[in-house]
């Protein structure tokens, strides 16, 4: 009976660092051109839906219905038309950040006080000085929940994209359970889940950074508690 070999042959993957970090930049390049790009679209739809409220429904039931779409059916359904290609892959992970993300810009905008509002008018903010002095600032707690979302779901679905294109990760589970590899593929399981936490983590850190109103405020230091720290 032949002997089986370790479940993760590390030697083997201290010899291919390169290629496990070349695999990981290709997942980290393909998740931000991702986000970025549906965030820009995202940003403008949602203030079309800002100017014409009726829009809100129409925009979030197309953007619905393209998420409703089954990934894997996605991606086969493009490849026909633009072929196995990076543009296939961004189209499809960018359609799957529309609906996370048009949802948390609008409902950050609908998140701001009137009175807010009525107070910038009144000091005579232009509308669109209202909009990023005031209203934007404000809003960040919640865009950037819906960035972390979208950023975490769209690691996972580049992982799927492997199954097109030979990029990322996904890559490494591919060629792994295709070779019968199993250090291959639990490999790019662990770096892809490891990747989503990472990102997850600054995600976390950002909108602490950039909304430093909302942490809780530290109690006044009185004359007693410094003697006592002393």
């Amino acid at each position: 009976m032949p002997e089986i070999g370790p479940l993760v042959d590390f030697p083997w993957l201290l010899e291919r660092v390169d290629m496990l970090a070349l695999r990981t930049a290709e997942h980290v390049w393909l998740t931000a051109i991702a986000v970025g790009a549906g965030f820009a679209i995202s940003f403008g739809l949602a203030l079309l839906i800002r100017r014409l409220p009726i829009a809100y429904g129409p925009i979030t039931a197309a953007a619905s219905i393209l998420y409703a779409i089954p990934s894997l059916a996605l991606f086969a359904l493009l490849v026909p038309i633009i072929g196995r290609s990076v543009l296939t892959v961004e189209i499809a992970l960018v359609g799957y950040t529309l609906l996370i993300l048009v949802h948390n810009i609008v409902a950050g905008f609908r998140s701001v006080p009137a009175e807010v509002i009525d107070a910038a008018d009144a000091l005579g903010y232009t509308a669109w000085g209202r909009l990023w002095r005031v209203e934007l600032p404000l809003a960040l707690p919640i865009i950037v929940a819906g960035l972390r979302i979208a950023t975490v779901t769209t690691i996972g679905l580049v992982t799927v994209a492997a199954l097109i294109a030979p990029w990322g990760l996904g890559f490494l589970i591919t060629d792994g359970f295709r070779r019968f590899f199993p250090t291959l593929y639990l490999t790019g399981a662990a770096l892809s889940v490891a990747l989503a936490m990472i990102a997850d983590a600054l995600f976390v850190a950002l909108e602490r950074r950039v909304t430093p109103w909302t942490r809780p405020a530290e109690p006044p230091t009185t004359p007693e508690r410094a003697t006592a720290a002393g």
